[in-house]
């Protein structure tokens, strides 16, 4: 019995391990018509309000967006010294900043 229990805990710290790594916008897909609660929401939330309150909102993001300071931090291009977010973590792919970059391109659809 004991050596199943060992088996058992075994096995299931190798699942946790294997999916630790995996969110979201590592398994990013081309997204071709973006919305913000399908698709931009997500990842605001999972990797930016936790710091910043302003972006909790629909408005928000779509003001940090316009301004800017949203895309320019996400892809570390700010000339104006804000650092690359999100901090402590890995940059965000490619394909979800570019799905950023053309939900404001096709002019910040809702839903």
């Amino acid at each position: 019995m004991k050596k199943i229990k060992i088996v058992v805990l075994a096995i299931s710290g190798l699942f946790l391990v294997s999916c630790e790594s995996s969110t979201i916008q590592d398994v990013s897909v081309v997204v071709t018509n973006p919305t913000y609660v399908a698709n931009v929401k997500k990842v605001i939330d999972i990797n930016c309000i936790g710091c910043h309150s302003n972006l909790k909102t629909y408005s928000g993001v779509k003001d940090a967006t316009e301004t800017g300071d949203l895309l320019c931090s996400l892809n570390a291009s700010c000339s104006s010294g804000i650092s690359q977010m999100p901090k402590d973590s890995d940059p965000l792919p490619d394909a979800t900043i570019n799905m950023i970059k053309l939900w404001a391109t096709n002019n910040f659809p809702e839903k």
